[in-house]
């Protein structure tokens, strides 16, 4: 029977290494979405890694550098798409598999999710996203012209 493992929510939380879009990289087979999520709470990182959660700890890069620890979150769309948000100044927009890679290109300021576990073998878990509200930054001509309706065409007639 599989044990009660629970969710993990993580407020004002910082992402690392984005990768919305799944692109293939040094450390990511193509098609795989996720993100890392840095574990501010000593404690909880510990408790985390106890519980068989796959917590790693960032590189120092500059001398005085502490590692941070750090938790990869998956996205997957499928039976159970996660419910992804972004909010800007205009309001919230739901980001569904074909939106979800604008935010590689975008700096978020604030992240607040809802990590769900899998428990692929036992005392082993991986992290996937359940829910996730990410504000992204705007800077003052966003904020200026936030207000101004998007026109249906591109002013090159395309």
């Amino acid at each position: 029977m599989p044990r009660d493992l629970g969710t993990i929510t993580i407020r004002d939380g910082e992402i690392l290494f984005q990768n919305f879009a799944g692109r293939e990289a040094t450390y990511n087979a193509p098609g795989k979405r996720n993100f890392c999520v840095v574990i501010d709470d000593e404690a909880l990182a510990e408790q985390l890694a106890r519980d068989g959660w796959n917590i790693k700890a960032t590189k120092p890069r500059e001398e005085g550098d502490v590692p941070r620890p750090y938790l990869q979150v998956k996205v997957m769309f499928g039976r159970k798409p996660p419910k992804i948000v972004m909010i800007t100044s205009r309001g919230r927009t739901d980001l569904d598999e074909g939106l979800v890679d604008l935010l590689d290109k975008l700096d978020i300021v604030k992240a607040d999710m809802i990590i769900r576990p899998f428990e692929w073998a036992p005392g082993k878990l991986s992290a996937y996203v359940k829910s996730l509200f990410v504000t992204v930054y705007e800077d003052e001509l966003d904020l200026d012209y936030a207000d101004v309706e998007y026109a249906n065409q591109r002013p090159d007639g395309d």
